[in-house]
């Protein structure tokens, strides 16, 4: 018995400097992806994501002694939604026509975030607090840098260099260095509600009403609606929950005020200055969107049209684009921009009602969980805000499709969601984490070097080699494959070579020039009915690039009238166009 005491403690309590490396290692994968700038074309965010995979994965290589309890997790609801979405991409990519570059890239970001997932939710008691409290520390971090970023984005413009600081492409408007309003506007409700746990922790409550200010004022600054319903939703949380302290609950009922004295304070510097605000112009078009809605419509149409199979994973946009909708939203979708209808369209109703179904039971589980807390309350509750308020953005957005979102809504749920505590370490099996972690920072590095085959197509060197050796060269890329046959397909002579690039990289995005190309190839290879549909389908999008084309079909001077002219004299399944 006397030798037992100390193997206990040695298995239960990690050494420090392991303690260390791993809550470092939670704040770098919470802060730094979200504040990388440097892109290169055509890829804007890559790199964040990629940054976002490594460093995840440096945090599972450095969690073996962190969750004992890692086992009891894979049995869990949440993780059984996410393992019948790992299978997804490569049923896609075996039995329809998904391609495999696209496949494996999704398969890693999926799989990774069940690897995270499992890990925090097979935390021990010790190590879920220091995990939640680097996790939040790297929140806060992220969130305080990016207050900066986007008042240079849009106080001075000039100074932004588009490597440490992104240009932002809205006109009066922050995007951070995601580049995207609505993703800041997340990410500012990340960091508030990391802000009420770290500042209830330390007892630092006079510092929690300034944080959500800054955080309120920089989602003004984004002038996004999905962060206006975030910040209803902070105040929502200080209304409900009563083991919050009135200081923090203050503070959070007081953040729809913070919201129109910023928006106002706004509105008198745009006027005075004559600089652009675009919260004002955002706040007339209301609060709904015309395209979402006729983008949701058009996906209910896809659905009952394939209710038990769907179209496959990642293959809305081909179905969706090559599908006649007379009164489509003219720009171009590759997502429905609502997580339920996305697994619907894709998946079919019995695989994605299995998935949803799942998560809801995770986030009842997590609720109850929440609510009858008593020591580890304020962890549970604020780890359930985190996933609630990324849920909310995914049902008017994608955020979880892109990793850098997607690995710390996993954590954060896993937080909420604790494993059976009843397994001891000893039957819980060898950690399989530090092969993961191992795999995925490799993998990254490997991403990095395959991608640049893709960046010499779009961006090449006064050295570089002939385009058509460039294509030829990044079509052999194992994760960008499709991207580069977007430039074979849209540059190459129209023919069989660059048509089957066509149907290749359409699974990626469809868009007004590859419809144009798409259909001269089929042209070319003599399928002029199939020519004759994609050129209906390309009207339908009402784009200039589209028009211009058409134009010459009521020149007569300008020769025989090509074969889109004409319409086509039926409906092709889409199935048949990959």
């Amino acid at each position: 018995m006397p030798s037992s005491a100390p193997m206990s403690t040695q298995t239960s309590a990690p050494a420090g400097a392991e303690h260390i490396g791993f809550a470092l290692a939670l704040v770098a994968a919470a802060a730094l992806p979200p504040l990388l700038a440097y892109n290169q074309t055509p890829a804007a965010t890559l790199y964040n994501q990629l940054l976002a995979l490594a460093g995840w994965g440096l945090a599972l290589l450095l969690s073996r002694r962190h969750s004992p309890g890692w086992l009891a997790g894979l049995t869990s609801p949440a993780a059984l939604a996410l393992a019948l979405l790992l299978i997804a991409p490569l049923t896609s990519v075996a039995w329809r026509a998904l391609p495999l570059s696209l496949g494996l890239g999704a398969t890693a970001v999926i799989g990774a975030g069940l690897a995270v997932l499992v890990v925090a939710q097979g935390l021990s008691r010790e190590s879920r607090q220091l995990a939640a409290e680097a996790f939040c520390w790297g929140l806060l971090a992220t969130g305080l840098a990016t207050v900066a970023i986007c008042i240079v984005q849009v106080f001075a413009p000039g100074l932004a260099d588009g490597n440490v600081i992104a240009r932002s492409g809205v006109v009066g408007s922050a995007v951070s260095n995601l580049r995207q309003p609505n993703h800041l506007a997340s990410l500012m409700m990340w960091s508030s509600i990391a802000a009420v746990f770290l500042t209830e922790k330390r007892g630092w409550r006079l510092a929690l009403a300034p944080l959500l200010g800054l955080f309120v004022f920089t989602v003004v600054l984004s002038a996004s609606r999905t962060g206006y319903l975030g910040v209803a939703m902070l105040a929502l949380w200080g209304l409900v929950d009563r083991k919050l302290s009135r200081a923090a609950r203050l503070s959070l009922l007081a953040t729809p005020l913070m919201l129109g004295a910023c928006w106002w304070l706004m509105s008198m510097w745009s006027a005075e200055s004559g600089h652009a605000f675009r919260g004002a112009s955002r706040l007339a078009e209301g609060a709904g969107s015309p395209a979402r809605l006729a983008i949701l419509r058009d996906a209910w149409g896809l659905i009952a049209a394939n209710p038990m199979l769907g179209v496959g994973w990642g293959e809305f946009n081909f179905a969706w684009s090559l599908t006649p909708f007379p009164t489509r939203p003219v720009a171009f979708f590759d997502h429905t921009h609502n997580i339920v209808a996305q697994l619907a369209v894709e998946l079919g109703l019995p695989w994605a009602g299995a998935v949803l179904g799942l998560l809801g039971w995770a986030l009842w589980q997590a609720w109850r969980g929440a609510v009858a807390a008593a020591d580890d309350a304020p962890l549970r509750r604020a780890a359930l805000m985190l996933v609630l308020t990324i849920g909310l953005h995914s049902l008017l957005e994608y955020p979880l499709w892109y990793a850098y979102f997607l690995l710390p809504a996993c954590f954060a749920l896993g937080l909420a969601l604790p494993a059976d505590e009843r397994k001891s370490p000893a039957t819980a099996g060898p950690s399989p984490w530090p092969v993961i972690g191992s795999l995925l920072i490799a993998g990254c590095a490997f991403a990095v070097w395959d991608y640049h085959r893709i960046v010499v197509i779009y961006a090449p060197s006064e050295d570089a080699a002939p385009l058509t050796e460039r294509i030829t060269t990044g079509q052999r890329s194992l994760l960008f494959g499709h991207q580069a046959d977007y430039a074979a397909a849209t540059s190459m002579s129209p023919g069989p070579y660059a048509l089957a690039a066509a149907q290749r990289t359409a699974f990626s995005l469809v868009d007004a020039r590859l419809l144009m190309h798409w259909s001269r190839s089929l042209e070319a290879t003599g399928d002029v009915e199939g020519a004759r549909y994609l050129a209906d389908r390309l009207r339908e999008f009402r784009n200039v690039t589209g028009e211009t084309w058409f134009a010459a079909c009521a020149d007569a001077a300008s020769g025989p009238a090509m074969p889109q002219c004409r319409p086509a004299s039926g409906v092709i399944d889409w199935r048949t166009l990959r």
